[in-house]
């Protein structure tokens, strides 16, 4: 591989795996990381392309991406309800009242954000 293929491919690599962190994390965004690292894999390796637009985890970011379709409202209902059961759970475990300020203004911003995001509509 050329040096700059090298470096797409590494980039996705890792793009892939912060993408991947940030299915369990609610406060780390899935969606960008993986179409980054999408396009770091048609820059490098054809093949890795086609394993990421495949991937039955991340394949439909990539198609409703692409399409501009939008997120289907499951996702949205699934997204917001595991971001509150998490924030709210860190809240509680970590008891301090500057920590939950922070984790709600988050949660508030982050909801926001997928609420304003395009809903695919149903075929």
């Amino acid at each position: 591989m050329k040096p700059k293929r090298t470096l797409f491919f590494s980039l996705g690599v890792v793009l892939v795996g912060v993408g991947a962190v940030g299915v369990a994390l609610p406060v780390l965004p899935t969606t960008p990381f993986i179409l980054a690292a999408a396009f770091c894999f048609s820059k490098s390796s054809k093949k890795a392309e086609r394993w990421i637009s495949n991937n039955r985890y991340f394949g439909s970011y990539i198609e409703n991406y692409k399409g501009k379709k939008g997120v289907p409202m499951n996702v949205k209902r699934n997204t917001l309800i595991f971001l509150w059961v998490m924030l709210i759970a860190s809240a509680i475990i970590v008891s301090s009242l500057l920590i939950t300020v922070i984790l709600a203004i988050v949660g508030i911003c982050v909801t926001a954000h997928i609420l304003l995001l395009k809903t695919k509509k149903d075929n």
